[in-house]
């Protein structure tokens, strides 16, 4: 490769590098406009109610901004915990729900430090406005005054609070097993005539981070929509709103409205989730992203990944306005799932209820099937008393030696194909005027010597799906959150051993994509060269590991643990291959000649008798 192509490549990866960053410079993001009321679509049904029927009202009955919390009862805060052998759960009075989750068996950040020194439990909902399931959308639903909270036999709480016109909101929560929460929520009129109460939404909780210093890339929301018979997917992306590669200034949206057959929802991070499920579809979804408290002087000197402007997406399910009968009470029934990502216990709960909740796991699709194969895998060889990076190791070796026989036969094909690459450059020459009849005898020439030209790709490609799956199972596998190996104190995320900064940028220290980004480099110049290829292409090929090496840098180390591994394990084969192959075999094979000699060697002159 010349000067010239050595400096267009450093350019081209250095732009690459710097792109998120100088988009952010050049067209900075905008900032979001005034919040839209969450009453724009459902109170529209409230005409249809009548003018015969009281409407409830009260002082606070005013429009509640989506992109707003909501106004805090002047009335002092009180909370109650209940627990189980999971999770520790918070009610407040203001909301009547709960304001946070604390799960028992996970922390709120994962570092080298917290593994000798336990730090905070991971908390979901924490970060919220709103209590689940909270009333918005109307503030006379809400009240002026807080809820009463009495415990329940059997670990439960009841929520309470009696609103203008004889109605009361009666919230029952009974938390169970696998994370789960029964809750059992009902409007009661006991007045004399019936009333009617406006559009409203239930609130399903908040995506945010857990941690502090997590990456925001992986918050959204999915959920189910029964009439579409799919499921779908909202993140920052659709909110930012960026066109033309991010470069083309456009407006942020705020929200999202859906409206169908919704059997879930689930506001999630990276490992957790919280899904709402009523027992009827609700007819609409509102997503909303709303920014976060930034953290405390005191948190970003303890973690100075902190986010400076952390947000999240604040996630209801909406119904439309009803008539309340006199003793005939509004009245919903939710499971409420606030729990890791865990796959088998979401199937689980998927095949209970029968609502294809595992589907937040994104293990969907045709790559989908391969993470689900390589998380039981792991899993099992877990149980086995495997540590997860043992696991990781030897689940490469298996799939290497499932694929030995056809890389086998693959870098022997390539092998050929550069010993016979004479003869095919002489036939390209002779038929060049003629590219179909090129192609012909070119197909004919190594149909005879048993080569073929795809035989280097294909093994590539089939285990392609293999990497994606292990792309989509480590992103989201709880069960390797925490998982250490040598240096790395977690498998999920990237093995940063320091970071250093230049040129006011900090740059982070990560050994094992620099070990994969080498053995990638290495196994390019074992591997024989394709026939044809001219050499600026051969050296494009050669460097091209540099490419993949920017482009996993900062993925989790579980992958590039997996990818570096399967490396050695290729530099390997192809160097037994070498030590087997008879050194005289490729001679042999070149010494029949594939054409005949072409000019005036293939007549040559007969002697005068």
């Amino acid at each position: 490769m010349d000067r010239k192509s050595v400096i267009v490549l450093i350019v081209c990866v250095l732009l690459f590098l710097s792109w998120p960053y100088l988009v952010n410079k050049l067209f900075p993001p905008k900032p979001l406009p005034p919040g839209a009321t969450n009453n724009v679509a459902l109170t529209t049904n409230q005409a249809a109610l009548g003018t015969n029927v009281p409407v409830l009202s009260a002082a606070t009955n005013v429009p509640v901004a989506a992109s707003a919390p909501p106004i805090k009862p002047s009335a002092p805060e009180e909370l109650q915990v209940i627990e189980n052998p999971e999770a520790l759960y918070t009610f407040t009075t203001h909301g009547g729900g709960l304001k946070q989750v604390e799960l028992k068996e996970f922390q709120e950040s994962v570092t080298c430090e917290s593994k000798k020194k336990p730090g905070k439990l991971a908390a979901l909902n924490k970060r919220g406005f709103v209590p689940v399931p909270g009333l918005m959308g109307d503030g006379a639903l809400e009240g002026v005054g807080v809820y009463k909270q009495p415990k329940t036999e059997g670990g439960g709480m009841r929520a309470e609070k009696e609103l203008p016109g004889g109605l009361f909101v009666i919230k029952e929560f009974q938390p169970t097993s696998n994370f789960l929460v029964a809750i059992k929520w009902r409007i009661e009129n006991r007045g004399p005539q019936p009333v009617s109460v406006g559009a409203h939404q239930v609130v399903v909780g908040k995506a945010a981070p857990v941690g502090l210093d997590e990456d925001p890339t992986f918050l959204g929301v999915y959920w189910y929509n029964h009439t579409a018979k799919g499921d779908e997917h909202v993140d920052q992306n659709y909110f930012a709103n960026k066109r033309g590669c991010g470069i083309i200034p456009s407006t942020p949206r705020t929200e999202r409205r859906e409206t169908g057959s919704f059997d879930w929802a689930a506001a999630h991070d990276q490992f957790f989730t919280l899904a709402l499920m009523p027992k009827e579809p609700a007819p609409e979804l509102l997503i909303v992203q709303t920014n976060l408290p930034p953290p405390t002087a005191e948190e970003r000197a303890a973690n100075p990944k902190a986010l400076a402007k952390p947000f999240g997406f604040q996630t209801s399910l909406g119904y439309p306005a009803v008539i309340i009968a006199t003793n005939q009470p509004l009245e919903r029934h939710f499971d409420l799932y606030a729990g890791p990502k865990e796959y088998q216990t979401l199937v689980r709960i998927a095949g209970r209820m029968k609502n294809k909740i595992d589907l937040v796991m994104d293990y969907d699709g045709f790559f989908g099937w391969f993470a689900q194969v390589l998380l039981s895998s792991m899993n099992g060889l877990n149980k086995l008393g495997l540590p997860y990076w043992a696991a990781i190791i030897s689940i490469t070796v298996i799939i290497k030696l499932l694929f030995w026989p056809l890389t086998n036969a693959s870098t022997k094909s390539m092998k050929r194909m550069a010993a016979l690459q004479p003869q095919m450059k002489a036939i390209q020459e002779k038929f060049k005027d003629d590219p179909p009849k090129m192609n012909r005898k070119m197909m004919e020439f190594m149909k005879e010597h048993r080569v073929n030209p795809m035989g280097g790709c294909l093994p590539v490609l089939l285990q392609m799906p293999v990497f994606f799956g292990f792309f989509l199972m480590i992103k989201s596998a709880i069960e390797l959150r925490g998982a250490g190996f040598l240096w790395a104190c977690d498998l999920s995320k990237p093995d940063t051993v320091f970071i250093i900064s230049l040129l006011g940028a900090h740059v982070p220290i990560n050994p094992l994509p620099l070990l994969m980004g080498v053995t990638m480099l290495w196994q390019a110049r074992l591997t024989p060269v394709a026939p044809g290829m001219d050499p600026m292409q051969q050296n494009i090929m050669k460097y091209m590991p540099l490419m993949f090496l920017f482009i996993l840098y900062n993925f989790s180390s579980g992958l590039t643990l997996y990818w570096t591994v399967q490396n050695l394990l290729s530099i390997a084969q192809m160097k037994i291959t070498r030590a087997k192959d008879d050194p005289a075999a490729p001679a042999a094979a070149i010494v029949k000649p594939a054409i005949k000699p072409v000019g005036p060697a293939a007549n040559p002159p007969r002697k005068k008798k």
